[in-house]
């Protein structure tokens, strides 16, 4: 793996987020008078941001407001989960293993995520994973963000990595269309929340569990 970057999603990917996203999203909307949605149910929310949770949750409730009413929501929504990040957030199994085998043998470990950048980092500190990251690049590191392969290309570059030796690992439509759209291979999770199976976006691979993680890597290190 020695020169290798590696880049992975954040939510859903590296870690599993919707309990404590979901609390925030029903913070906000018992805070309205409105009774929670079940995290089951918003779990396929998750992927679409914050502010498309919100209006969802209201949609749910058969509720629609202005865009300027949603910027007030979505401002209690940052709020409450700024406070409340890591409650029940945690990786997914055996990434960290998974992760730091991969800095042994040489890679380097990037984050490219629409949640932005200050709480992406501060998750990722408050789990003791941000150390292992050469670069975390959220939604607001750069003017463009996934879709566009300008983010997962800048992420690459803020590792100090080449995106023709790169592999991206997400676990939503978005990311599949990002990194094809940058020409990098990529590995899709079944475990994060796409709304369909994440095979339907013919990622070159897919794994259900990171104890599959190094065996895809190396099949499509070998077919390059």
């Amino acid at each position: 793996m020695d020169g290798l970057t590696l880049v992975f999603d954040l939510d859903g990917t590296l870690i599993d987020t919707a309990p404590d996203l979901g609390h925030a999203a029903n913070h906000v909307l018992t805070g309205e008078g409105l009774p929670p949605v079940p995290l089951d149910t918003m779990r396929t929310w998750i992927g679409l941001g914050a502010r498309t949770m919100l209006k969802r949750g209201l949609a749910f409730h058969g509720i629609k407001r202005t865009s300027a009413e949603v910027d007030t929501l979505l401002g209690r929504f940052l709020e409450y989960y700024t406070a409340n990040i890591a409650v029940e957030s945690r990786p997914y199994p055996q990434l960290t293993e998974t992760l730091d085998r991969a800095k042994a043998a040489g890679a380097r470990l990037a984050v490219c995520t629409n949640k932005r950048e200050e709480p992406s980092r501060l998750l990722l500190s408050a789990l003791g994973l941000a150390d292992r990251f050469s670069a975390i690049a959220g939604a607001d590191t750069f003017p463009v963000r996934k879709p566009d392969p300008g983010h997962l290309t800048g992420a690459i570059e803020l590792a100090g990595g080449e995106p023709r030796r790169s592999i991206f690992v997400g676990d939503s439509e978005i990311d599949i269309l990002t990194a094809r759209a940058a020409g990098v291979p990529v590995i899709g999770v079944s475990f994060g929340y796409s709304e369909v199976p994440i095979q339907e976006f013919e990622p070159d691979v897919v794994i259900d569990h990171y104890a599959e993680f190094e065996a895809a890597l190396e099949g499509l290190l070998a077919g390059r």
